[in-house]
């Protein structure tokens, strides 16, 4: 304060324009004469100069002090002398020490740690929301809950006790009682003998009062096709409680329901429900803009382009000038991602004003896609007893000729097979899942029952059934053209040569199948039927039919335990089995077959101990597979053998039992399986391990 006046007056002293003389006045005394002694000085100027001290040389040193006696001063005070200014201690005129050396620990004291220790232990109570079934849900969501009965202090134990009140009265509402109040309260618990101890009771009380309901149900929308299209969507109704989660999910139908009946673009808009506390109901509207009643149109596609739009119609389960229906589209949506050419795909209805049939408007498919790597690289592997190791590689490109016209090189190296073939392969040729492949392929096999070099060309049609589209009928057709040098053992000679086969066939299947999925499946049946015209060429033309017939069914017993079985009959006629090469024989025993035995070793043998194989086949496989979680216990019991003669019969059948473990995975389970022949031959193993991806049938 005193700054900003001394500061005013400064300004009033500077300022020329403030300072005027004042005006001159008529009636004023006469001047007095001048003071001659008025421009003397006060101290002459010598006694002055006397008293200045005397100054330094130097310009950097600092200014003496001036110590001026005023004239006529009185005389000095004698101050008596004070205590010595005490010297500060050596530490403090020491540097500090770095940052990094400080220790940060905070510290503890003996109170800090009984603080720590001290905890009060509560009681959670709950009364009023059992008899409306929230019981359950409060205490999922209870803050006192999901404290333990431990707390701090008894005001945090208050604290999650309001909490719970507020949420007492959100469960309320949420079912429809809107008058339904909660109160909590803090007490001590006493003892048996009636004392108070250190715990305490947190008691939330609920009142839920009356139930509202619904006084009315009205959806303000266009008309639709058919009229009754929302009403029948919409599964609430006069007298209905007010019920958020049905309200809500009520509201999810229609707006699901729309989209598959021909309306893409329907929106379902805020619902406005208007309480009366008089007659506890609430009148209910719901606004829907239901947009225009579409069908299919053309398809249109942008991005890195994989493939065109004309492709994208061959995927594409519906024609042009359907009736829109959402789930349609997202079928296509996954059929454009398990081509495997696509990293990001995405498929968005176009509105384009053109009259469609039915009164429909013509909405077209905007599909954007960026196209993925198209090559990879594939290694599988697997180990059975009596096979071995089997390792194979793949390396694919998925789209060397588009649109997915696939290269397929497959390299095979194992114990008993080395093999290397290629593929030309053309995926959803002219129509969905429906592959045409030619192959090229030079095996060598050395099993027990023969050896071989075999060289193929194949050629197939087939339409198949896949994890998002899977079919009830599926097919496939195609031709072989086989030349192949085998071991045989000659029963004529009695000794074993070789041999080569030229062979050519025409081998059609046809499966139906009814079961729930593909690689594990629950229930349902399946039957399949293999059948191949062949004709051998050994010096002469023997032609032959190979047939094979196998059905499966699943029985589930529980959600966790299914019972799964399996036939299978197999013949070969119009050929004797000593002019049919030892590869298109049948034979029994293995991972697929009948486990316990070893690969191909059920049959007929020579005098050496070697399988030979034979003109028919007959096996059955029962499992019980138990499931817990992502893993599974399969106790199985396997039977089957092969025959010489081309009718299969159930004689001399041979016994295989064990357990297996399965690791469920989103591709398929893992199979280990662990068996043993219960008809143990010479040359059988005791135990038998089969190591595979999917089930055994």
């Amino acid at each position: 304060m005193e700054f900003s006046t001394g500061l005013l007056l400064l300004v009033a002293a500077a300022s020329p324009q403030q300072v005027t003389p004042p005006p001159p006045v008529a009636d004023q005394a006469p001047a007095q004469p001048a003071d001659p002694d008025a421009d003397k000085p006060i101290i002459p100027e010598a006694e002055f100069d006397k008293a200045l001290p005397p100054l330094s040389n130097d310009i950097n040193a600092p200014l003496e002090p001036i110590a001026i006696e005023p004239i006529g001063a009185p005389p000095p005070v004698t101050v008596p002398p004070t205590a010595p200014t005490p010297q500060e201690p050596a530490e403090l005129s020491q540097p500090l020490p770095p940052l990094a050396t400080f220790d940060s620990t905070p510290f503890v004291t003996v109170a800090d740690v009984e603080d720590k220790e001290t905890q009060i232990r509560y009681d959670t109570v709950l009364k009023g929301l059992d008899g409306i079934g929230l019981g359950g849900q409060f205490n999922s969501l209870s803050a006192l809950k999901d404290g333990g009965g431990k707390a701090a202090n008894a005001t945090m134990v208050s604290a999650r006790a309001r909490e719970d009140e507020a949420l007492a009265g959100r469960l309320m509402r949420s079912l429809g009682y809107y008058d339904g109040t909660a109160i909590s309260t803090i007490e001590v618990v006493k003892g048996a003998d009636g004392k108070t101890t250190d715990r305490l009771r947190a008691i939330v009380s609920a009142t839920p009062g009356k139930l509202y309901h619904l006084s009315s149900v009205t959806i303000v929308a266009d008309p639709v096709v058919p009229a009754d299209l929302i009403t029948t969507a919409m599964p609430l109704k006069t007298g209905d409680p007010i019920d958020a989660a049905r309200v809500q999910g009520a509201e999810a139908n229609v707006s699901t329901v729309l989209p598959q009946q021909g309306y893409p673009f329907a929106k379902v808009g805020q619902r406005d429900i208007i309480l009366d506390d008089a007659t506890t109901t609430g009148a209910y509207t719901l606004p829907v803009d239901v947009g225009p009643r579409s069908s299919f149109g053309a398809y249109t596609t942008t991005g890195t382009l994989a493939f065109d739009a004309q492709h994208v119609g061959v995927l594409a389960r519906f024609k042009k000038g359907e009736l829109w229906d959402t789930r349609k589209v997202d079928d296509l949506r996954q059929a454009l991602i398990a081509t495997g050419l696509l990293s990001t795909v995405s498929v968005e209805p176009v509105q384009t004003g053109q009259p469609g049939p039915d009164g429909t408007q013509q909405v077209d498919l905007l599909v954007r896609q960026i196209a993925g790597p198209p090559r990879s690289l594939a290694v599988s592997g697997g180990y059975s007893t009596g096979q071995g190791f089997r390792l194979e590689g793949t390396f694919t490109h998925r789209n060397l000729w588009e649109p997915e016209g696939a290269l397929i090189v497959n390299v095979i190296g194992g114990s008993q097979e080395q093999g290397l073939s290629t593929t030309f392969r053309r995926s959803n040729a002219g129509k969905r899942d429906r592959t045409v492949s030619l192959t090229a392929s030079a095996n060598h096999s050395n099993y027990d029952a023969y050896n071989a070099f075999t060289g193929t060309l194949a050629g197939r049609i087939s339409y198949d059934s896949t994890p998002i589209w899977q079919k009830r009928l599926t097919y496939n057709f195609g031709f072989e053209l086989t030349g192949t040098n085998e071991s045989i053992y000659d029963f004529t000679a009695l000794d074993k040569t070789r041999k080569t086969y030229f062979i050519a066939a025409l081998p059609v299947q046809a499966l139906w199948d009814t079961s729930d999925n593909l690689l594990n499946p629950t229930k349902g049946y399946r039957v399949k039927v293999n059948l191949s015209p062949e004709a051998s060429v050994k010096g002469k033309a023997s032609p032959y039919v190979r047939g094979l017939v196998e059905a499966s069914a699943y029985y589930p017993v529980s959600d966790s335990l299914v019972i799964a079985g399996r036939v299978r009959a197999g013949s070969i006629m119009g050929i004797s089995r000593n002019e049919l090469a030892p590869s298109r024989r049948y034979y029994g025993g293995g991972g697929g077959s009948v486990r316990g035995y070893g690969y191909q070793r059920l049959g007929p043998f020579d005098p050496n101990g070697d399988p030979v194989g034979g003109r028919s086949l007959s096996e059955f496989s029962i499992e019980a597979r138990y499931r817990f979680g992502n893993f599974g216990i399969v106790p199985f019991f396997d039977g089957g053998n092969s025959y010489e003669s081309s009718i299969p019969g159930v004689s001399d059948l041979k016994f295989g039992a064990g357990i297996g473990g399965r690791f469920y995975t989103n591709f398929g389970p893992l199979r280990v399986d662990v068996a043993t022949p219960l008809n143990k031959r010479k040359g059988d193993g005791l135990i038998a391990l089969y190591i595979s991806i999917g089930q055994a049938f």
